[in-house]
């Protein structure tokens, strides 16, 4: 009698079906689990679509891109001088008033847009071009490759940046080709060493070690295995690269060694306003340095949403 009710003591009572409903943090579990997984690419988009400050600059560049391309058709004005219209205010008529010459500063300002986008995605180009070439072979040759390689790029690193393109402004003369040139000389140098950063640390692994072994070329070897994975670094550092070169264009166009007449940019028409500000022409100085700072600080807040999105250590 003992061991029977010791044993019915020991079975369990009925338990209602309703206690087993997975509660909804378990659900969410369950349904993650079941989820097909994301690609790299996939979780770094919705992670920066979780970034607003992020998007939020990708948003006002694809605008201000979008408005360099029709923005001087959206105006009735051109870039002809009208001096009967010379330093008018804002107005309905003139968005963004005039400037000493009677010249739209609205129509002027996309022109200027335009000058100063194709500078900074000309330089980024050539100097993911030559950063990528080159930090990949001295990384992944090593040895005294990459002793020599590096020991040229820490003495153009060494070099002023300003002092270099100034210096080169003077030399071949000013102008669009001449500015792109002097930016992409030692523009390449940040490029070039983070590539080199990457390949150190990808080259030893097995993919890349298998591709040796059945004597693949050392081209497709950086080509196919090497740069695909580097790509999330080389993505920020390009959306660095771009308001760099930008502010360098500005700065040069404003001393007066980047673009020249007719044609403009945002640098120029910041000098010319900067000479007139104290009397009270504040529109032709307020709308270029407002595109410069917050066509950088979009570029800026991008760089760093893609670092964190393109990070997998923090991939879920």
């Amino acid at each position: 009698m003992e061991l029977r009710k010791q044993h019915e003591s020991n079975i369990s009572p009925e338990v209602p079906d309703e206690w087993f409903v997975p509660k909804p943090k378990d659900r969410n579990e369950a349904e993650a689990v079941v989820r097909p997984s994301l690609s790299y690419w996939q979780d770094s988009w919705r992670r920066l679509l979780k970034n607003k400050l992020a998007m939020g600059g990708l948003v006002f560049l694809v605008l201000l891109v979008f408005m360099a391309i029709i923005g001087p058709l959206l105006s009735p004005h051109t870039l002809d001088q009208e001096l009967t219209r010379q330093n008018l205010p804002p107005s309905s008529e003139y968005w963004f008033g005039t400037d000493e010459l009677g010249r739209d500063v609205f129509t002027r300002t996309w022109h200027g847009a335009r000058v100063s986008l194709f500078v900074g995605a000309a330089a980024a180009l050539i100097d993911f071009i030559i950063g990528v070439i080159y930090g990949g072979i001295a990384g992944y040759k090593g040895g005294r490759t990459d002793n020599l390689m590096m020991r040229i790029v820490e003495i153009l690193y060494g070099l002023p940046y300003l002092l270099v393109v100034i210096l080169l402004m003077v030399v071949l003369g000013p102008g669009l080709s001449t500015i792109i040139v002097a930016l992409s000389v030692t523009g390449w140098i940040g490029m070039a060493r983070i590539v080199r950063g990457q390949v150190l640390q990808i080259k030893n692994y097995e993919f890349v070690l298998a591709s040796k072994t059945f004597g693949t070329k050392t081209g497709r070897i950086l080509r196919k295995n090497l740069l695909p994975n580097t790509m999330g670094p080389i993505i920020v550092q390009l959306t660095l690269t771009v308001p760099t070169a930008i502010f360098a264009e500005a700065f040069l166009s404003f001393l007066g060694l980047g673009i020249q007449p007719p044609h403009t940019s945002w640098g120029m028409m910041a000098n010319d306003g900067l000479s007139t500000i104290l009397s009270g022409y504040w529109w032709r100085l307020f709308f270029p340095a407002f595109f410069i700072s917050a066509t950088m600080f979009a570029f800026n807040v991008l760089g760093d949403g893609l670092q964190d999105a393109l990070d997998p250590k923090l991939r879920r």
